[in-house]
């Protein structure tokens, strides 16, 4: 089944509710790896060697590619049919897992997940895409709303799934078995794609900005690279001077992208997104919360693990709390709170995940090494609540701010950002908290500087959030 946006078929998709299942498959295979290197990193440091950089390339340079590759993966489907982009992302996402789990080399690993992550922003965008196509009105907002589990479950079993792997070490792969599990699970997913996914493509898609798709990848490459870099290479000069060229080059793309658009042809980021306040205010807005959010986790796996000594599994399972409470929050806003309270309940969010920091912070401090998990749990707790809080209206939200014709490219930018404050998060919090504990500060001590950033990012969060419009369009979300 081939269609194109003019000829559309009127009648429901057939296969539309097992076409959803495979394009969650893929999504939960994203997310958990995404997830699974932030416990298994040190494992994995021990083992393939490397310098404690390769912590953060691991997470940083998936979610950059990731970054990267979302803003034009949705302009593949449209040009080249979405059930074709979705089996190539995921074909390629399955390769790329088994050059991860044979990695021999600590950048055989990096390159393995910048690639990953290449390949997933060119499969998931597909899903989104064909879901809008496949189901009626009625039943569309049932379809996105298995998002919302999906993404909580995902949270929850990612860590524990990769701890328990690495401790199980299964015919003796250890660390290896949390890339190599994706092979049965990618192959399903591609194939049960071309036997369920109908194709479909826009019939006026235009052609590709290459040169915006360069600009803005080296623009992010100067910026992560000598934050994460810079320090085992004690700062030298040129590491300052590729964060300034990095602003230089951002200002560059936008330039282009504002000239592209007046000389009528399609920008791959409309610039007239920018000009609205409030959307702007809520790109820097998301840039702090998913930079703390993704650090944070991140700098207490490696307190869990090199401080404390924790096991893998131990240490996925001490962050239980945090995973659930974000379950909670989630539902929460579900359950009336989101219609309510609008962007009241972002604020409130982010005050619950900050006080909860604060909590951990105090918690950490009060019983230095002696610390266990069940003395963890509040503040974790915490903190997950107000992130399940802050993430449900959250795009909703900002994406009330533009048009509707504007709507796919804000989309785009939106989810990118998201992507490359994770990435910011990793190179940022990682590089203080090494830094700290290279300055021969304890963990106990490094770990409370970096929550004590990461409630600074909440505070940048929460100013920002004023910017934002009270509530969301009914059908933001759709």
């Amino acid at each position: 089944m081939t269609t194109t946006a003019s000829t559309a078929t009127v009648q429901p998709y057939q296969w539309r509710w097992i076409a959803l299942a495979v394009i969650l498959a893929a999504e939960v295979m994203d997310l958990l790896d995404a997830l699974v290197t932030i416990i298994a990193a040190p494992t994995i440091q021990r083992e393939l060697g490397g310098s404690a950089s390769l912590v953060q390339w691991l997470g940083a340079g998936y979610t950059l590619a990731m970054a990267v590759g979302l803003i034009t993966g949705g302009r593949l489907g449209d040009l080249y049919g979405r059930r074709r982009m979705f089996v190539l992302g995921a074909f390629g996402f399955t390769a790329t897992s088994l050059l991860c789990g044979l990695a021999v080399s600590p950048e055989m690993l990096i390159g393995g997940r910048v690639l990953q992550g290449l390949f997933g922003a060119v499969m998931i965008p597909q899903g989104l895409g064909l879901i809008k196509e496949m189901f009626p009105p009625e039943e569309i907002g049932k379809a996105f709303g298995l998002f919302g589990p999906t993404i909580a479950i995902s949270s929850v079993g990612g860590p524990i799934l990769a701890g328990w792997l690495v401790d199980a070490d299964l015919f003796g792969t250890g660390w290896r078995m949390i890339f190599l599990i994706n092979l049965p699970l990618g192959l399903l997913a591609a194939l049960a794609g071309i036997r369920f996914l109908p194709e479909f493509r826009v019939a006026d898609a235009t052609r590709l900005d290459l040169v915006g798709v360069l600009l803005v990848s080296v623009a992010g490459f100067l910026l992560i690279y000598p934050l994460i870099q810079g320090r085992e290479l004690d700062w030298p000069a040129w590491t300052f001077g590729a964060m300034t060229g990095s602003i230089v080059m951002f200002a560059v793309f936008a330039a282009y992208e504002s000239r592209r658009a007046r000389a009528g042809k399609d920008p791959l980021v409309t610039p007239a997104l920018f000009r609205k306040r409030a959307f702007t205010g809520g790109l820097v807005a998301g840039l702090a919360f998913f930079a703390g959010l993704i650090g944070l986790s991140l700098v207490f796996t490696l307190y869990t693990q090199l401080g404390l000594g924790y096991s893998p599994l131990k240490a996925g399972l001490t962050s239980l709390p945090q995973a659930l409470g974000a379950m909670a929050g989630f539902g929460l806003a579900m359950s009336g709170l989101q219609e309510r309270l609008g962007r009241g309940l972002l604020q409130l969010g982010t005050v619950v995940m900050a006080g909860g920091a604060g909590v951990l912070g105090l918690t950490i401090h009060l019983a230095g090494l002696d610390v266990g998990p069940w003395q963890l749990a509040p503040g974790l707790a915490l903190v997950g609540i107000g992130m399940g809080m802050v993430a449900a209206p959250f795009f909703d939200i900002v994406l009330t701010a533009v048009e509707p014709r504007e709507s796919g490219s804000a989309s785009g930018t939106l989810t990118a950002v998201q992507q490359l404050g994770g990435a910011l998060g990793t190179a940022v919090l990682g590089t203080i908290f090494f830094n700290l504990l290279k300055s021969e500060w304890s963990f106990g001590a490094a770990m409370q500087v970096t929550i004590a950033v990461e409630i600074g990012l909440l505070a940048l969060t929460l100013a920002l959030s004023f910017l934002l419009p009270r509530r969301a369009r009914p059908e933001a979300g759709h």
